[in-house]
């Protein structure tokens, strides 16, 4: 991959296992520079294990991947400086205040003294730590802690940031400014990768490919993922919304029933061109039914054939 492939990352066939135990399964990535890519699914579908593998951290047993237009398996020291990582259990040092972690994290990147100074300076006033500099890393909050690890892993300036579910342990307010950061530096020219198990979060990604059990069920842009979906989406009022709900679930075509308050929220297969009158004719009764847009959580559980709700 050249610098004018418009790639930051770019995967064929990446595939991890430890032992006979396939966590990632072959999976082609192309991630453009400049956007905030994410990788959704649960726990386990093997989001951190191929970050780790495009950090150079992890080895690769099969395929290959070029990270910012190196050789994952050949560069990996060079590729280190140019990369910032963010984990998903806070990493730095607890003992050390927020100004002692990021003089630290300077140091690893060999800053100089003045470089170091400045991007300090500016990194507390950006992520609202100036207040904070001298309070150590473990009596903070979540969203505090999470703005200093962010600050951290940018201090180097990185070409390519890679979040491994940054906001799990924070409220929504914290996530959503968050993100506005992430924005900021993408609209900067930083490249992100991001891995998630929020639909919200999800939706904010330019792209976004959708894991389960360390395979690739899915790829595009979000709203591109929601507009071809195989499925329609059914949003009916009734009582007893949850004896209706285990009837649905008894009808051939139904691929997933959930109640949100006071409605059930139904996929219906793609093959039914009347999905309301299928409803309503298969339950013999004239429920109110109506055709609504769909969400990235319908994509979700349609694309990876999740158990019906």
């Amino acid at each position: 991959m050249n610098s004018q492939s418009g790639m930051a990352i770019k995967a064929e066939g990446l595939t991890r296992k430890f032992g006979n135990f396939v966590a990632v399964d072959s999976i082609d990535l192309n991630v453009p520079k400049a956007t905030i890519y994410g990788f959704l699914g649960p726990n386990g579908c093997g989001k951190s294990t191929t970050i780790r593998m495009l950090c150079g951290l992890l080895s690769v047993s099969a395929g290959r991947a070029e990270v910012l237009g190196l050789d994952v398996s050949k560069s990996a020291e060079q590729l280190r400086t140019r990369i910032g990582y963010m984990t998903q259990k806070f990493s730095l040092y607890e003992d050390l205040t927020t100004e002692e972690n990021l003089q630290f994290m300077g140091q690893v990147y060999s800053l100089g003294a003045g470089k170091l100074r400045r991007r300090i300076s500016q990194l507390l006033d950006t992520y609202s730590l100036f207040k904070l500099k001298d309070r150590r890393a473990g009596s903070m909050s979540g969203g505090q802690r999470q703005r200093l690890a962010l600050a951290a892993a940018t201090l180097h300036e990185p070409d390519l940031l890679f979040l491994d579910e940054p906001t799990s342990a924070v409220d929504p307010e914290n996530r959503r400014e968050f993100w506005e950061k992430l924005f900021d530096l993408c609209d900067q020219g930083t490249s992100i990768l991001v891995s998630t198990h929020y639909m919200d979060e999800a939706e904010r990604c330019h792209r976004l490919a959708i894991l389960e059990s360390g395979q690739l069920r899915a790829e595009g842009e979000p709203l591109v993922l929601m507009e071809q979906m195989g499925a329609h989406v059914i949003e009916l009022e009734a009582e007893n919304l949850r004896v209706l709900k285990t009837r649905l679930l008894d009808i051939d075509k139904i691929k997933s029933a959930a109640q949100q308050g006071l409605r059930l929220r139904v996929l219906v297969d793609r093959s039914i061109e009347n999905p309301v009158t299928y409803i309503q004719q298969a339950l013999g009764s004239s429920l109110t039914c109506n055709v609504v847009h769909p969400s990235l959580e319908d994509v979700f559980v349609t694309v990876t054939n999740g158990e019906r709700q």
